[in-house]
């Protein structure tokens, strides 16, 4: 619907495809803010916390098709990273009525310390049949008076596709850093390795979700975030020395082709006979970049997935699982198979690659997050099955 701005509460979001949609605003209202970035939605049904503090948003506008988002409040527990990633939120009611008993601030006023900005009153519906229809498109969010419709069309219709960006580069960290984070509820597992006994992880950090290393500590892995920029050398040579026992890649935003300095990196491993035992994971992003480095190809989904009711069919064991997932890009099937990948998982909603394996090497990926919290943990076990890959190729070191 056309808009005019006369109400200074009210908001305005701009699609590049000419729709201008308005409601009221809360978080950061009032700063003047023009906020632009891919507009995508999300269909869970809890934990807007977890989404709007995961990293793989960044650049991207997000809408909740949940009908009533605030209800919670907000609490420092249930983040996925140390800030709000996504550039702006848009909802259909919020509500100022939030309650809940870890909740110590509502979803406006943490929104407002974020320097983000919301839109209220949308006919997330109506938004949602257009993304699912003609596809992810540009999109901008702004409280600004001065703009008329039309510019902000124009605004729109001039920001950058989320295709080519290498994103994963400002969202990681820079330097490499051991996980030390406190974690409460998440304490380790009383059958979890001892102290002395815990293997190394390298967690390479494309802009990772929190609960990826505390699900890796909660098993008795002691976890080293690493930058994308680690060389391959570097890797091999914390290996060859004994002080990493696995590699791990994390989600991450934007499109996994621009991201090619770890492609090349991941290549590099890959071609090394001496590091053919050492277990190599990936999740999301991590999945499409292993995916890229064995030779195979990716592409860019219409609208994405985004939600936490997907289900994937397990090809190995035949049950399907309920997953929770956050990624525009997936692996094109025909190349995974045409360079010797094993499809292990396929999303039963359209047939994507949902995860793979190496056919020969301790080497394997999903599509989806299995760290999810809130959200389904039937896929919980990729991280059981990375431990035990860990276990078994230390033993075989030891009986060297």
């Amino acid at each position: 619907m056309m808009s005019t701005q006369s109400d200074k509460s009210a908001v305005r979001l701009a699609l590049s495809t000419g729709q201008v949609f308005s409601g009221a605003g809360f978080g950061a209202l009032g700063q003047g803010i023009t906020s632009t970035g891919e507009l995508v939605f999300n269909t869970a049904m809890t934990g807007y916390q977890e989404s709007l503090t995961d990293p793989s948003y960044m650049g991207q506008i997000l809408i909740q098709t949940q009908p009533m988002i605030g209800n919670t409040g907000t609490n420092p527990q249930d983040t996925e990273s140390s800030k709000v990633q996504v550039a702006g939120v848009g909802v259909h009611e919020y509500t100022t009525a939030w309650s809940n008993y870890r909740a110590n601030q509502s979803l406006d006023a943490y929104l407002k310390e974020a320097g983000v900005l919301g839109i209220a009153g949308l006919d997330t519906r109506a938004l949602t049949k257009v993304l699912r229809a003609q596809g992810s498109v540009q999109a901008v969010l702004t409280d600004r008076t001065d703009l008329s419709d039309a510019q902000l069309v124009e605004m729109a219709s001039q920001v950058q596709s989320m295709a080519g960006q290498n994103l994963a580069k400002v969202a990681g960290c820079d330097q490499p850093m051991q996980w030390t984070e406190n974690l409460g509820e998440w304490g380790r597992d009383s059958n979890s390795e001892s102290e002395s006994n815990q293997p190394t992880v390298l967690l390479m950090d494309f802009g990772i979700k929190s609960n990826i290393a505390r699900n890796l500590v909660q098993l008795g892995c002691r976890v080293e975030l690493i930058p994308q920029s680690t060389t391959a050398d570097q890797i091999k040579d914390r290996i060859n020395a004994g002080k990493a026992h696995g590699l791990f890649l994390s989600n991450g935003p934007g499109d996994p082709e621009a991201v090619q300095e770890a492609v090349e990196m991941l290549k590099a491993l890959f071609a090394d006979e001496s590091l053919s035992n050492i277990p190599i994971y990936g999740i999301c992003l991590g999945h499409q970049l292993l995916s890229l480095a064995m030779g195979a190809k990716t592409f860019k989904l219409p609208f994405g997935h985004r939600g936490a009711n997907h289900p994937v069919h397990d090809l190995e064991n035949g049950r399907i699982q309920i997953t929770s997932q956050n990624h525009g890009f997936a692996v094109d099937e025909a190349s995974m198979r045409a360079v010797g990948g094993v499809i292990t998982h396929l999303h039963l909603n359209d047939g994507t690659v949902a995860g793979f394996r190496h056919a020969s090497k301790p080497i394997a990926a999903v599509q989806f997050h299995p760290e999810s919290s809130p959200g389904p943990h039937d896929a919980g076990i990729f991280f059981t099955e990375f431990f035990a890959r860990i276990k078994a190729s230390l033993k075989d070191a030891a009986s060297v």
